[in-house]
C-alpha cells in the first residue's frame, strides 16, 4: 500500500474488488465511509427515480429505438426507458437464430403482450448464418454477427420515422473489458457488440442507463421494476450468442445439437436446485469428435463440454463443484438424449486465468 498523507492520496497494488481477495470490501468500505466521509444512502430505488429523471431530460420529446437482445440487460433497459417515456420508445427484437430454445418467444411475448412496449420482430436467422459460414475465428465472428445486427437494426429502424436515439443494455463489465479506460496500456480482453461501434451515418445518441452497473444491480433494478423474478434470475448469456459456444465454424445443424444439450443441462441444474446457486451454466460444443459405443455400434460424434461458475460480478469467477452424481447423470441425458453427442467433459477453469465463455 502507498499514501501520501498531505494530499490524502492512497493507493493498492492488488485488487479489493474481486471475490477472490480476503476483506476486500472491508477495504472500500472503510475507504469510502471512514476516510473520504461518504454517506451510504444510494440504493436501487433512488436509482430508478434519478435514471428516469435522467432519461427524460436527454430525450425530451425525442422518439428512442431499443435494440433487445431478450437478455436480463437490454430488458431492463427497455422497461426502465419506457416507464420514463412511455410510446416514445419502440423496442426492436433482432433474431439472430443464436439464441437458446424458445428463447425468442418468450422475448415477444412478454414485451408485446405483458408489458404492451411497442416491438418489432426482425427474423434474420438466414443472414446471420449465411454470414457466418465458414468463419472460425472468435473475433471475426463476434464482429460479422455485430455488423450483421447493425445491419439489421437499421433496416428495421428506419421504419421508426424520427428515431434520434439508440438505447442499449451497456455494463460496466462490458465498457471495462472493451476498452482502456484511462488509454493507458490495460489490454482489450474482447470485443462487445453493444459497447460504441455504432457506423457515423446512423447519427443516433446513445441512451445506455445501466453503463454504471454490474449485473447484481440491473437484477437488483429488474426486481425494483416489477419483471418477472424468473426473467430477472436467468443467467447472463452474451450478445453473439451460441455463436461463442460453438467454437470454429457455425452451422444450423451444431446450433440444434447445443440447444437441445443446453436445455437438458439447466433441467438438471433447477431439478438439482441449482440455478440460483450458480452466476451462468451452459454447454459448449466442441470441434472435436471422438469415437465411442452406442448399442452395438461404433460412433463418431462431437464433445460437448459443460460449464458452471460462481460470481458477483462476472469480472473474476470460480467454478462450480457440482457433485460427481450430478455430473454422471446429467451427461448420461445428453449422450442418450442428443444425437451427435458421444461425450461430456467438465471444465473447471477458473477467471483469470480463463474466460467464463469459451470464445
Amino acid at each position: 500500500m502507498i499514501a501520501d498523507e498531505k494530499r490524502k492520496l492512497y493507493g493498492i497494488q492488488f485488487h479489493p474488488e474481486v471475490v477472490h481477495t480476503p476483506r476486500g470490501g472491508e477495504i472500500y468500505k472503510n475507504f469510502v465511509l471512514n476516510i473520504a466521509g461518504i454517506k451510504p444512502e444510494w440504493n436501487m430505488h433512488a436509482f430508478r427515480a434519478a435514471m428516469i429523471e435522467k432519461i427524460r431530460q436527454q430525450v425530451g420529446k425525442g422518439r428512442v429505438i431499443c435494440g433487445l437482445s431478450g437478455g436480463v440487460d437490454s430488458s431492463v433497459a427497455a422497461v426502465l426507458i419506457h416507464e420514463a417515456i412511455g410510446d416514445q420508445l419502440t423496442c426492436i427484437f433482432v433474431d439472430t437464430g443464436l439464441m437458446r430454445a424458445g428463447e425468442a418467444d418468450e422475448v415477444v411475448s412478454l414485451f408485446r403482450g405483458h408489458y404492451n412496449i411497442p416491438l418489432i420482430h426482425a427474423d434474420a436467422r438466414d443472414l446471420f448464418l449465411t454470414r457466418l459460414a465458414g468463419v472460425s475465428d472468435p473475433e471475426r465472428k463476434r464482429k460479422i454477427i455485430g455488423a450483421a445486427f447493425i445491419d439489421v437494426f437499421d433496416q428495421e429502424s428506419s421504419k421508426v420515422g424520427g428515431a434520434e436515439f439508440l438505447a442499449q443494455g451497456t455494463l460496466y463489465p462490458d465498457v471495462i473489458e472493451s476498452v482502456s479506460a484511462t488509454g493507458g496500456p490495460s489490454v482489450t480482453i474482447k470485443s462487445h457488440h453493444n459497447v460504441g461501434g455504432l457506423p457515423a451515418y446512423m447519427k443516433l445518441k446513445l441512451v445506455e442507463p445501466l453503463r454504471d452497473l454490474f449485473k447484481d444491480e440491473v437484477r437488483a433494478l429488474g426486481r425494483e421494476l416489477g419483471l418477472p423474478p424468473a426473467f430477472v434470475g436467468r443467467h447472463p448469456f452474451p450478445g453473439p450468442g451460441l455463436a461463442i459456444r460453438v467454437p470454429g465454424e457455425i452451422t444450423e445443424e451444431k446450433l440444434e445439437i447445443l440447444r437441445k444439450a443446453d436445455t437438458i443441462y439447466l433441467d438438471e441444474i433447477r431439478k438439482a436446485g441449482l440455478y440460483d446457486t450458480i452466476w451462468q451454466a451452459f454447454a459448449v460444443l466442441l470441434p472435436v469428435k471422438t469415437v465411442g459405443v452406442m448399442g452395438d455400434g461404433r460412433t463418431y460424434d462431437h464433445v460437448c463440454a459443460l460449464r458452471a461458475v460462481t460470481s458477483t460480478d462476472g469480472m473474476t469467477a470460480d467454478y462450480y463443484p457440482f457433485e460427481h452424481a450430478f455430473l454422471a447423470r446429467t451427461a448420461t441425458r445428453i449422450v442418450n438424449e442428443v444425437r451427435g453427442i458421444n461425450r461430456v467433459v467438465y471444465d473447471i477453469t477458473s477467471k483469470p486465468p480463463g474466460t467464463i465463455e469459451w470464445e
